[in-house]
């Protein structure tokens, strides 16, 4: 790979990353208003987004906070949502696995939703991509939308500071999170987990900590699997 190919990559990723800033920023203030509207620090609330970088672990932990649950639960949340990432990792091994040890290690920092689907998509559609080229892209897709996440969430609990405790914004964080969740219900499976998760949530509403949205994942897992693999028996 010479230095141009390895530029023109890069560049593409960029450019290919853009459009997601329209939906990336958006969020990014939301999360950083209602972090501080939950307690967390201005330096906490870019402490954490830096590190995790995945919206929907981030507002799941935030709204646990919100709910008083205690720490265990609050990381065992966000590690339940970002669960997915673990089988990112596993679809990206066969085009970047041969990277050098730092690259792998920051592909795995950057591995978030746009950055997988918008790698994989390029992947697929040009097989003959070095593994250095791959590497490339995917850090140029990462450059165009994790700077801004992490600009964006300082805007965010700056504003966020600046709002009277008399304005709580506590009620955007729940229409927010619902509002990441609803388009990835495209299925019969995706609608039984989500029935029963909500099902579950409000039976078990008075259990300590959070600890009741918790079984309620768990329970939404099992549902979907099982539904999926009914439907996968019926159209066998």
């Amino acid at each position: 790979m010479t230095a141009a190919t390895a530029k023109s990559a890069y560049l593409t990723g960029f450019r290919d990353g853009l459009p997601f800033i329209f939906i990336v920023i958006p969020f990014a203030v939301l999360f950083g208003v209602v972090a501080i509207e939950a307690g967390l620090t201005l330096a906490q609330t870019m402490g954490f987004t830096v590190l995790v970088i995945a919206g929907a672990a981030q507002f799941a932990a935030v709204q646990l906070m919100l709910d008083n649950a205690a720490i265990g639960f609050v990381l065992l949340a966000a590690l339940a949502v970002n669960l997915r990432m673990a089988m990112y990792s596993a679809a990206l091994a066969p085009y970047l696995g041969g990277a050098p040890l730092w690259q792998r290690a920051l592909v795995s920092y950057l591995n978030f939703d746009q950055t997988y689907m918008t790698a994989v998509a390029k992947y697929e559609d040009q097989p003959d991509m070095s593994v250095a080229d791959r590497a490339q892209y995917f850090f140029g897709v990462a450059s165009a939308i994790a700077p801004l996440w992490c600009a964006a969430t300082l805007g965010g609990a700056l504003i966020g500071a600046a709002i009277p405790e008399a304005l709580a914004l506590d009620f955007i964080l729940p229409i927010a999170f619902l509002s990441m969740v609803a388009p990835m219900v495209r299925t019969l499976a995706h609608l039984a987990a989500a029935v029963v998760s909500v099902i579950v949530a409000l039976l078990l509403i008075n259990l300590p900590s959070g600890s009741g949205l918790l079984i309620a994942a768990l329970c939404a897992m099992v549902a979907g699997v099982a539904v999926e693999s009914l439907m996968e028996r019926a159209r066998a």
